[in-house]
């Protein structure tokens, strides 16, 4: 390899460390801002008096949470080995679904989503199921894959 291509080399790791740096500070910042969020829903519900709607939407905001806290999570195997599980993506879609799941029918019930024929809405929530097992299916099947960038390794997937 020449000189050049070995600077051009370091000089790409080097900013891709900034980029996952400023991934995982951006990470950060969103949880703190779910949460903030999640913490005002729980003031609001309080204060409204209304509980059981207030807590399944505040159920929803912990969703976020959680699918935050999985991408943090694979952002700290990154930063430390180089490598990030296919699960992680899986998981996170699984997350979103069953959000979905939650939140939609509080919608539907409390009028947020005015004119959702009731066929429509039964469709939908069908297909998030039907979603929600796909990627289940999909997720099993998948075990531990992992993508690594170690050395010798190029960017091709492994069993790990």
């Amino acid at each position: 390899m020449t000189r050049y291509e070995t600077l051009l080399i370091s000089t790409l790791k080097r900013f891709d460390r900034l980029l996952h740096l400023l991934l995982a500070t951006a990470l950060v910042v969103g949880c703190v801002m779910v949460v903030w969020e999640f913490l005002a829903n729980i003031a609001h519900t309080v204060e409204a008096g209304h509980l059981a709607g207030g807590f399944l939407s505040s159920l929803g905001t912990l969703f976020l949470v959680w699918t935050l806290s999985s991408l943090v999570a694979a952002e700290i195997r990154y930063l430390q080995s180089g490598s990030v599980r296919v699960q992680v993506f899986i998981e996170v879609a699984m997350i979103t679904l069953l959000r979905q799941l939650i939140v939609e029918p509080l919608q539907v019930v409390t009028g947020a989503e005015p004119g959702v024929a009731d066929t429509a809405a039964l469709w939908h929530y069908g297909l998030l199921l039907l979603a929600l097992l796909a990627a289940g299916i999909v997720h099993r099947l998948v075990g531990d894959a992992a993508f690594s960038t170690a050395p010798g390794h190029g960017h091709e997937a492994e069993l790990g």
